[in-house]
């Protein structure tokens, strides 16, 4: 009976792997995949993509991070945003000598600013650490785990600051049309991509203990304002909203205006602290809890 029962599964298994090979195939190939009604539904992508399913991928990108961090232990995140333009001490310091060799102008500017900017990927990278060997020593339902949206600059920076610790670290990439993948600190068990940015917002909402925004362009902006709205309107738990960079942020957003103009309560600008150093980060986020 039992050689019988694994039989059965050993078959369903192949026909379950020879459907996906076949997607692989043809995704390999370029080819286009044909309708072919007799194809398994959950393993016809015309099926899935279509507007009427747009419903199930939603599920499906819900549920899946969700199920794959709680059987990891993954239930506490320190959520780090910032720019993904801003590359490593290392990577700005051969940018700068290449341009210096060049003689180019416009390349010796923009090699000067990477350096500059290759600070907050050092800052990004202590900050993490700090989280995670403080994680090291409490039992691993109490962990804090570094989550970024996994590409590269900050991201990696945070990621990579983790991952040289032995801590696991998360990643919630998203699908853009020039290629993108994760950086290589993220742990690949707990490296995720996404195809809805909303979906991949509330996941990183959905865990997080704090936030922390370095510097950053449009999408970190996305990110911060989502996570500040949700706390101003109770829709999420009061968490520590940390912006690294007091200079930058001062300089890139007046929220003393939309005081002033009544479009916020003065007590809206205590959601969210500024810091300089990555250990004011931390403490700010231990102040809070109390740890």
């Amino acid at each position: 009976m039992e050689n019988t029962t694994n039989l059965t599964e050993n078959v369903n298994e192949r026909r379950l792997a020879d459907a996906w090979a076949e997607l692989q195939n043809h995704a390999v190939r370029g080819s286009p995949l044909h309708a072919d009604a007799y194809r398994l539904a959950f393993a016809d992508p015309e099926f899935l993509l279509r507007r009427e399913t747009r419903g199930i991928r939603i599920q499906l990108e819900m549920l899946k991070p969700d199920l794959d961090q709680s059987a990891q232990g993954i239930e506490s995140t320190v959520v780090v945003f910032g720019s993904a333009r801003f590359p490593a001490p290392e990577a700005a310091a051969a940018s700068l000598a290449k341009a210096q060799a060049s003689g180019d102008a416009d390349a010796l500017l923009l090699s000067q600013m990477h350096v500059r900017n290759a600070k907050l990927y050092d800052q990004a990278r202590l900050f993490a650490r700090l989280v995670a060997g403080y994680s090291a020593r409490i039992p691993p339902a109490q962990r804090l785990y570094i989550a970024t949206g996994g590409g590269p600059g900050i991201l990696e920076a945070a990621n990579r600051g983790a991952h040289e610790m032995g801590a696991l670290t998360v990643g919630l990439n998203i699908a853009l049309p020039h290629e993108q993948s994760a950086n290589p600190y993220v742990t690949p068990s707990l490296s995720f991509k996404f195809h809805y940015f909303a979906i991949r917002k509330m996941h990183f909402m959905m865990r997080a203990k704090a936030l922390v925004a370095f510097p950053g362009g449009f999408g970190t902006l996305d990110e911060l304002f989502e996570v500040i709205t949700l706390v101003q309107t109770r829709k999420a738990k009061p968490v520590p909203i940390v912006l690294f960079g007091t200079d930058y942020w001062k300089r890139l957003l007046n929220f003393d205006v939309l005081v002033e103009e009544g479009a916020i309560s003065p007590e809206d600008l205590k959601l969210f602290t500024y810091v300089d150093e990555p250990q004011e980060a931390w403490d700010a986020i231990r102040l809070f809890y109390g740890l």
